[in-house]
């Protein structure tokens, strides 16, 4: 028998909700989805501006921390022509990123970054960033971010004297809040075996307005399982009092499924 038969699983993420319910599918599970990610949208005039003061400005370093976030920077500077230039003076800044996504778009622009975040998370990178700028005069930074943490990144940066343009190339839209609250209803009365989170929006986003939170948190350290696919998503499931998070070993949708049947048939063979 397969470790998810007879399971419901929760998926909070809009984006690859049918490749992950397919996952669970082949399984023997029930997927549920209640995305709560929230609309992503595209901020195309504001790309556009960003990619023109990068190219008219002076930077010692460009930060990405995501790979939308790359890649609609990317197409915009496409979209009015300043591709070829865009790539030339990225290849002459000094070059940090997180997140496997990101990788993928710097190996299809032969881009060669001097920092990559070793855990994909954003406090190794900064770790490593704060190491390299120890004892040099502030620099000046092209920060990439999204809206949930532009402000707190920034900040970081300039409480150390630098120098920050902030790049919002995308932002998330609220969640439809009768999902979020379906999702938190059938969380509290534990008609869900397990969660999938894919990102720490959605995390964010069921614990944003602090109602239920204990109950919430609660039925998390009894019997619902959080999954989540990478230290990210962890991470912020961890900051709201949650003890067991599942994770996969490498941050991949399919690894996080194994995963999670592996335990269910861990779990049943102790019974």
């Amino acid at each position: 028998m397969k470790g998810l038969a007879g399971k419901r699983i929760g998926i909070a993420a809009v984006r690859a909700s049918k490749e992950i319910s397919l996952l669970i599918e082949k399984q023997s599970g029930t997927p549920v989805i209640l995305p709560i990610q929230g609309r992503q949208r595209l901020n195309d005039q504001i790309s556009e501006q960003n990619i023109s003061d990068f190219l008219a400005g002076t930077f010692d370093w460009a930060i990405f921390t995501t790979g939308i976030g790359a890649r609609t920077l990317t197409d915009s500077a496409e979209s009015i022509g300043l591709l070829e230039p865009y790539i030339n003076k990225l290849n002459s800044t000094k070059l940090a990123i997180r997140g496997s996504k990101t990788m993928k778009w710097i190996k299809e622009h032969e881009l060669k970054p001097i920092h990559v975040s070793d855990d994909g998370t954003m406090a190794n990178l900064l770790a490593a960033l704060t190491e390299e700028y120890k004892g040099k005069s502030p620099q000046r930074i092209f920060l990439q971010a999204y809206d949930q943490d532009d402000d707190k990144l920034k900040s970081l940066l300039e409480e150390n004297g630098h120098s920050v343009y902030l790049s919002r190339p995308y932002s998330y839209e609220k969640p439809d809040s009768l999902v979020v609250d379906q999702l938190k209803q059938s969380i509290i009365e534990q008609s869900l075996d397990a969660i999938v989170f894919t990102s720490k929006t959605q995390v964010k986003n069921i614990f944003a307005d602090g109602e239920q939170q204990a109950q919430l948190i609660e039925a998390f350290n009894d019997r619902v399982l959080a999954v989540a696919v990478g230290k990210v998503t962890a991470q912020e499931l961890e900051s709201h009092g949650i003890v067991q998070v599942l994770q996969p070993e490498h941050q991949k949708m399919g690894a996080m499924i194994v995963a999670l049947d592996r335990h269910y048939r861990q779990q049943e063979a102790r019974l």
